[in-house]
C-alpha cells in the first residue's frame, strides 16, 4: 500500500504540484498504519489504567505519586514505552500517556500540535502536575511545546525528536520522493487545515529556549530523524540542554534499549547526573 501511494503521489506531483499537494496533504492526515501492541509490551499494556477521553485512549501506571509523562511519535502508541514503566515503577514513580488521534487505540484524525497541547493538558490536570516528560520522534516537539505553553515538568528527555517544525514536511515529501513545489503546497494546506492560514507555523513551532533541563538522546543511524535535529534542538533550547549520543540503535530501537532507558531515568532522578553527559551542540 505504502508503495503504491508513493508512486501515485510522485507521478501526480510531478503533473500537478497543487494537486499532489492536496493528495499529500489527505495522507498526512490519515496514517496509513497503527501501531499494534507487540508481545514484549503486552504485560504493561495490559497493567494500565485505561480511560477513553473524547476518543482519546488514556493510560495511567502506578499510585500516581511521582507522575511522568510519555508522548509518543508517528504511527506509534504508549505501549513503546513498556521498558521505561517498568523501570518508573520500579523506582517509586507512576507513568501517564495516551494514543495520539487516529494512533494506536484512539479515534478520530491526527490533530495538530496545537490539539496535542490540549491534550497534555488535560492530563495534567487529572494527573499533573508531571514531575517529568520523555518523549520521542514527533512527540518531541509536541511535548516541548505543551512545556513551553505551560505545562510543568522539572525535567525532560527527548529522544530521536524532531527540532525543526518545517523538517516535518521536508522528511515526509523526501520518503515520498515529492518535489519541492509539493512541499510548499502541503506547507501551504497545513496551515490552512490546522492554523487558520497562519504562514509563521513553521518558526513559532520549532524548539525555542527552555528553563526545564533537558537530556536530548539521538542515534547515528537514525533512518527517520536525521541526527542533525539533535544538534538543532540543543542549540535552539539552549544551556540548559544536555546531549547522550548513541550507535547502533536506529530510530525504533533506542526506545527499549536497556541502557538508554537506564540513562534517560537516571537524568530524570539525578540532578548531577548531567555532569558526566557529552554537552555539546
Amino acid at each position: 500500500m505504502e508503495k503504491l501511494v508513493r508512486f501515485g503521489l510522485r507521478t501526480i506531483g510531478v503533473a500537478s504540484p497543487q494537486l499532489g499537494g492536496r493528495l499529500a496533504f489527505a495522507v498526512w492526515r490519515r496514517p496509513l498504519a497503527r501501531g499494534r501492541v507487540r508481545t514484549a509490551e503486552q504485560a504493561v499494556h495490559d497493567a494500565a489504567q485505561v480511560e477513553l477521553v473524547d476518543g482519546v485512549a488514556t493510560y495511567t501506571w502506578g499510585d500516581g505519586r511521582r507522575p511522568v509523562l510519555l508522548v509518543h511519535g508517528w504511527r506509534s502508541r504508549a505501549s513503546r514505552y513498556a521498558g521505561f514503566i517498568e523501570r518508573l515503577l520500579e523506582l517509586g514513580y507512576s507513568a501517564v500517556s495516551y494514543d495520539a488521534p487516529a494512533h494506536g487505540d484512539s479515534g478520530g484524525q491526527v490533530v495538530s500540535i496545537l490539539g496535542h497541547q490540549r491534550i497534555i493538558r488535560a492530563l495534567e490536570e487529572r494527573h499533573g502536575p508531571f514531575e517529568s516528560v520523555i518523549a520521542h520522534s514527533l512527540g518531541v516537539p509536541f511535548a516541548l511545546y505543551a512545556v513551553r505553553a505551560g505545562v510543568a515538568a522539572q525535567r525532560l528527555v527527548m529522544i530521536s525528536g524532531v527540532a525543526d517544525f518545517g523538517y516535518l514536511t521536508d522528511a515526509f515529501c523526501a520518503e515520498l520522493g515529492l518535489g519541492p513545489k509539493v512541499n510548499q503546497e502541503l506547507r501551504r494546506r497545513i496551515e490552512r487545515g490546522y492554523f487558520d492560514g497562519d504562514d509563521q507555523i513553521w518558526t513559532r513551532y520549532s524548539v525555542a529556549t527552555g528553563k526545564a533541563e533537558l537530556l536530548v538522546i539521538h542515534n547515528d543511524e537514525d533512518d527517520v530523524v536525521d541526527p542533525g535535529q539533535a544538534q538543532v534542538l540543543l542549540r535552539n533550547y539552549g544551556p540548559r540542554a544536555h546531549f547522550l549520543p548513541t550507535t547502533g540503535l536506529g530510530h525504533r530501537r533506542i526506545l527499549s534499549d536497556p541502557a538508554v532507558i537506564t540513562e534517560a531515568v537516571a537524568f530524570l532522578q539525578d540532578s548531577d547526573v548531567a555532569e558526566g553527559l557529552d554537552l555539546g551542540a
